[in-house]
């Protein structure tokens, strides 16, 4: 689930404190081209306020005007489909032949609307399982390998909170716009700093410090396919055995600060002292960070965040540069 349907849920949770009723929406399937991806969701209220989105508007619009004419005062979720035809997908503002179905649902106290935004905003993954007959739901722990909705005649099942994991090697300035950045990405960001200097006082809401040797951290935290991990301390002691460790792993992303004279002998210490291959030190991307011309802490994170959602979509894009990242005319 991305922020934009964060939002909604939020605004949902409000609408129930508010005591007025809701409808939420959420994407099952789609065939053809569609606007937004399955598991996107949409709330309409009772008097037709909406909040989210599901299509260009047309939809939306639909919606609000069965929700008015009192024709979504649902008891239980309903299946509806958009665009089956061309000249209904037209209508809807979906591409010719384009296709959407959704599951509609009232909203009300067995929701657990709440509870799964309080166990969202703890970092956790959640799945909610909608009973289909009743509108009754359970949240539950999902597997590691839970699919992010599945839809079946009696239940509909959406895996909630991060599915990307970032871990940060410092906690310095750069960090700091990093993480902020990377959490309104849906990233669970984890910053890794044993220096007390740099650890105290660091605060990003939503991302965790951690205090270990960030080689340990790397081990523990087992990374997978969805995780990426980025050395910004320019620190050998701190950052080589944590870029040793990632690169012996699956994650898709590891990168480290620095220029190109500098990565270069990153790499020759790494494979004197370490004995990584050819192979495992190609995986290491640096200078970090995608060739826009950034200069500041600011548009050095925008490069990087840019670079890891290349990555994760399997994006070829230009090399990066140490003139243009890792803090330009570094000489660390």
């Amino acid at each position: 689930m991305d922020n934009v349907d964060l939002q909604v849920l939020r605004q949902v949770a409000q609408w129930q404190e508010q005591q007025q009723p809701v409808v939420l929406g959420t994407i099952t399937r789609t065939w053809g081209s569609a606007p937004r991806p399955v598991g996107s969701v949409v709330a309409v209220r009772g008097d037709g306020q909406i909040a989210g989105s599901v299509s260009g508007g047309c939809i939306e619009d639909d919606l609000i005007a069965r929700v008015r004419q009192g024709a979504l005062a649902l008891k239980h979720p309903e299946l509806v489909r958009y665009g089956v035809g061309a000249e209904e997908a037209t209508r809807f503002g979906l591409p010719c032949g384009g296709t959407l179905e959704l599951v509609l649902e009232p909203i009300h106290a067995g929701s657990h609307i709440e509870d799964l935004l309080a166990r969202l905003a703890s970092g956790a993954r959640v799945q909610r399982v909608l009973n289909l007959a009743t509108g009754e739901v359970t949240l539950l722990e999902p597997q590691a390998a839970a699919e992010l909705l599945v839809l079946s005649e009696r239940t509909l099942i959406t895996t909630h909170g991060p599915d990307w994991r970032l871990l940060i090697i410092g906690a310095g300035q750069l960090t700091h716009y990093l993480a902020t950045m990377a959490l309104a990405l849906d990233y669970q960001v984890l910053i890794c700093d044993p220096r007390e200097e740099y650890a105290q006082g660091w605060n990003v809401a939503g991302a965790r410090l951690l205090r270990g040797m960030p080689d340990d951290v790397v081990t523990e935290l087992r990374p997978d396919a969805h995780t990426a991990i980025i050395a910004l301390t320019h620190d050998p002691k701190l950052d080589d055995l944590a870029l040793m460790e990632a690169l012996k792993s699956p994650a898709f992303y590891v990168g480290a600060i620095g220029s190109r004279v500098n990565q270069g002998k990153r790499k020759a210490r790494l494979a004197e002292h370490f004995g990584m291959s050819e192979a495992e030190l190609a995986r290491l991307h640096g200078p970090v960070g995608l060739r826009i011309g950034a200069r500041t802490p600011p548009e050095i994170a925008v490069s990087i965040l840019a670079q890891l959602t290349a990555e994760r979509y399997g994006v070829t894009v230009g090399a990066s540069d140490a003139a243009s990242t890792a803090e330009a005319g570094c000489k660390l």
